[in-house]
Parts: structure tokens; sequence; C-alpha cells
């Protein structure tokens, strides 16, 4: 599937971090009504932290890099963290979205990063499928807070 698979720790480590996502969309629509709302505060709490975390590692490669792209990834590593912030002060109906479409977006900046050679070959080919799952539990959830 992937010519550069990720390392076995950055591997596990992400998709464990997808128990969040998965269980607070399973709580979201299963759970009694006081679960189901304390799920998605939760869920929306998370997702902004994971993507300030997407966006802090362009932070780190940065700071290693003597590359010509380092001022933009600078630039892209702090968006995230503020548009998760703006996420989780916006009414949930928009929060959700907006965690959506971000988490899409870096999942983009991250594939640009790899073709201008400062983020590592295997780097995508890991957050794809984190970012899928993650963006479907979102979406998921906010089905259930619009159309529940």
């Amino acid at each position: 599937m992937n010519d550069f698979p990720a390392p076995r720790p950055a591997y596990w480590l992400g998709y464990l971090g997808l128990l969040p996502f998965v269980t607070g969309a399973g709580a979201v629509w299963f759970g009694p009504t006081a679960l189901a709302a304390w799920a998605e505060e939760a869920m929306l709490l998370y997702a902004a932290i994971v993507l300030s975390f997407v966006g802090a590692v362009h932070w780190g490669l940065a700071m290693h890099s003597t590359h010509s792209a380092r001022d933009r990834q600078l630039g892209l590593s702090v968006i995230p963290a503020l548009v998760g912030w703006l996420a989780v002060l916006l009414p949930p109906w928009i929060g959700f979205p907006v965690l959506i479409v971000s988490f899409s977006v870096m999942s983009g900046v991250d594939r640009q990063s790899v073709l201008a050679g400062v983020t590592p070959a295997w780097y995508p080919g890991l957050r794809l499928p984190l970012t899928t799952v993650a963006v479907f539990s979102l979406g998921f959830a906010w089905l259930r807070l619009v159309f529940g």
C-alpha cells in the first residue's frame, strides 16, 4: 500500500489516537442523552487539540530545516491551533464542519510538504488514513447533531 511505511511507533500511536474520535462518534449516536452531549463537547475539544498537534509537526520540522519552505511551514504550523480554538468557541453545528475542513486541508498540506522535501516521505501515508477516520467520525457526530 505505501512505498514508505511509517515507523512502527508512529503507526500504533497514530491509530491509538483515533480511539476518542471513534468512541466519541459512537457515544453521540448511541449513548444516553447526557453522555451524547458530553461526547459531542469532548470530540470538539479533542479534535482541536489533535489539529494543533498536526500543525505543531510542521513547526518542529521547520525548526530543523534550512529549506526555502521553512517560513511557510512555520506559518502553517500556527494556523491549525487558531482554527481549532475558533471551532471550540463556535456553536457545535458550525465547529464540527470547521474541524472537518481543517483536517482535510492539513492532509493536503502534508502531501505538498513531502513534494517540497520538508516532510518525511512516510508521513502522508500515515496521516491520510488517520485523517479519513477522524473526518468521518466528526462528520458522523455532526450528522447526529444536525439531523438527530
